[in-house]
């Protein structure tokens, strides 16, 4: 079993909380990840899982049992740095082992569990090896294989790939994903990377300034974000967002004004008001050039070719706002030169003046619904 509680968890250094209140349950097997910007608290709130962090209050349960004043070797996790913190003059089978050894185990106990995390990692051709004659992700999976031998309940990774170029990050990622459906183990990650997350966790936890903004399945929080943090956190490039002004409610939407141009969109109002301000939000790859509902003149400043698609970059509302454009990859658009972006309504989101998003109407047929929901 490796199910984790966290009721009311909070942690404050003097006067400044740098936690707040989280509230949180990690299924047993469940791969969550948590995201957010520097400064937000993910590390903090993964080292207070770990042990090597004090709870100032709340209750941490490990199966049932709280666990706030156990030592971390006794909380049965296993906690994975962002530095490989290994040992240069043993050999990758004694850098595995070390836990093993540190709690007295027995020689062919040790030599079992090793031999068998190596051959999980693909280690078993490099245990005679030292660090020094790996690459970077070798490297990685040793530090991991030292997690693994422990056999704990759960796996703390504090942004493991790092360190690594983007090659071999997206390689590592396939490997995590695989060990994670291999091993059906709790694990708990802590990235500032969105492309990690949404590729390999069950659930997100969107942490914002020490508190939860928003948790759920990965395309739950890319349709349907909860607010403009999170709009804005998830996806890439950036969801665009838009200064409307509410010009009406009806049985099909609220109807928001931008530059002369009404737009209906279809969301349920909980707290529209005519005359208030709101945030029209729209993802760049729903930015079109065809028929739209909205139509935007913009003059591209940046342009990126990347074959299958081209985004282009311009300024909107006098230059204050930035926006972006995903288009087919053959688009014919050039820096300096006008071209027409259009928006349809049933592709927008919509934010209140406190940030807050309303529920869309519409129906996102073309998705399993299974896919909204942690697996």
């Amino acid at each position: 079993m490796g199910q984790l509680n966290l009721v009311d968890v909070r942690k404050r250094f003097e006067t400044f909380e740098v936690i707040k209140g989280v509230r949180l349950e990690v299924r047993d097997g469940e791969f969550v990840v948590f995201v957010g910007p520097s400064g937000c608290g993910k590390s903090t709130l993964l080292r207070m899982i770990a042990g090597l962090e004090e709870i100032t209050s709340g209750d941490l349960l490990i199966d049932g049992k709280r666990v706030n004043d156990l030592p971390p070797v006794r909380r049965g996790i296993a906690m994975v740095f962002q530095s490989y913190a290994l040992y240069p003059h043993m050999t990758v089978f004694e850098n595995i082992a070390f836990p093993l050894r540190v709690e007295g185990m027995a020689e062919e106990t040790i030599a079992e569990r090793v031999n068998h995390a190596a051959r999980i990692l693909h280690l078993d051709q490099r245990l005679q090896q030292r660090p020094g004659a790996l690459s970077g992700g070798q490297r990685q999976r040793v530090a991991i294989g030292r997690a693994i031998v422990r056999q704990p309940k759960i796996f703390l990774f504090d942004e493991p790939l790092s360190n690594l170029d983007a090659a071999l990050r997206g390689d590592m990622r396939i490997e995590l994903a695989k060990l994670h459906r291999q091993l059906r183990a709790t694990m708990i990650y802590v990235t500032h990377d969105q492309i990690e997350a949404m590729t390999m966790a069950d659930r997100i936890v969107v942490l914002n300034a020490g508190e939860i903004s928003q948790i759920g399945a990965p395309l739950e929080l890319y349709h349907k974000p909860a607010n403009l943090f999170v709009a804005g956190f998830i996806g890439n490039p950036r969801m665009n967002t838009i200064p409307v002004t509410c010009r009406g409610v009806s049985e099909g939407g609220v109807e928001v004004e931008y530059r002369g141009q009404r737009l209906l969109v279809p969301v349920r109002p909980h707290a529209a008001v005519e005359g208030q301000a709101m945030t029209l939000g729209v993802r760049p790859e729903d930015v079109g050039t065809g028929e739209g509902d909205l139509r935007l003149d913009l003059v591209p400043t940046v342009i990126e070719r990347l074959g299958a698609q081209t985004v282009a970059y311009a300024s909107i509302g006098g230059g204050e706002e930035n926006f972006c454009a995903m288009l087919p990859g053959a688009a014919a658009v050039k820096v300096g030169e006008p071209m027409r972006a259009t928006i349809r309504a049933a592709d927008c989101h919509l934010f209140d003046s406190a940030g807050q998003a309303f529920e869309r109407r519409v129906e996102l047929t073309a998705i399993d619904p299974k896919l909204f929901t942690a697996a």
